[in-house]
């Protein structure tokens, strides 16, 4: 489903202190001096250093809807292709199945139906009617699955996992936020530290919750959010 690619770096932190060590007239030949010293900038805040590390990641397999939701991360400019409605197979296209409907036999069903339904209509404005596939695709479900390539800075990707890995977040993507860190981890022992220490949901960054509807996680905290909550109605 998410697969890392090879131009992305396998020592991110090193790298962090390769750069950070231009302009402090540090040993940039010393990659130990280097891991150091960009463990020293993240774990300081100064994190303008995770601007220069970039990921390159193929995202396979999940809706468009969420893709949709992606595509909101903008800061930092990323950037991305994604795969043409133009050449989905209509007779066969895959899509996403929310869990609840999944456990639910009756709801599965329906849904499945509706979608074997658009396929075959898809299929038939384009070879009975001859309807262009582009003006076909217009039939297309949000949930069905689809393919991009990305590219966006590592500072990025942390400040979105903080949202995204909230229990608030759309099911979907806390499911591909999760794919990422799960892949990134795997990549390199330094992305691995990266992504335990630092991909995290915001209420671990925050040290307190800031939804409305607190999943409870972090209920220690629930008094210091009502009083910003309150605080922030009577700004208001």
């Amino acid at each position: 489903m998410i697969t890392i690619l090879k131009e992305t770096p396998k020592d991110p932190i090193t790298l962090m202190g390769r750069r950070a060590g231009v302009c402090w007239g540090g040993d940039i030949d010393n990659e130990e001096k280097n891991y150091k010293r960009g463990l020293d900038c993240i774990r300081s805040g100064h994190h303008r250093v995770l601007e220069y590390v970039n990921v390159e990641m193929i995202i396979d397999g999940y809706s468009a809807r969420v893709i949709r939701e992606w595509y909101t991360h903008i800061g930092g400019a990323p950037t991305r292709l994604q795969a043409s409605t133009r050449y989905i197979n209509y007779k066969d296209f895959s899509y996403t199945t929310p869990p609840l409907v999944a456990k639910n036999e009756e709801a599965e069903k329906i849904y499945r139906q509706t979608m074997d339904t658009i396929a075959q209509a898809c299929s038939r404005l384009e070879s009975e009617c001859g309807i262009p596939r582009e003006d076909a695709a217009m039939l297309l479900p949000l949930g069905m699955t689809t393919r991009i390539v990305d590219k966006r800075n590592v500072r990025n990707l942390i400040e979105m996992s903080h949202q995204r890995l909230c229990t608030r977040a759309y099911w979907e993507y806390r499911r591909l936020m999760g794919d990422i860190c799960q892949a990134l981890r795997a990549y390199s022992e330094e992305w691995n530290y990266l992504v335990e220490h630092y991909f995290v949901p915001k209420c671990e960054v925050t040290g307190y919750c800031t939804e409305k509807k607190s999943c409870g996680k972090a209920k220690v905290f629930a008094a210091s959010a009502d009083i910003l909550n309150k605080q922030s109605a009577m700004r208001e």
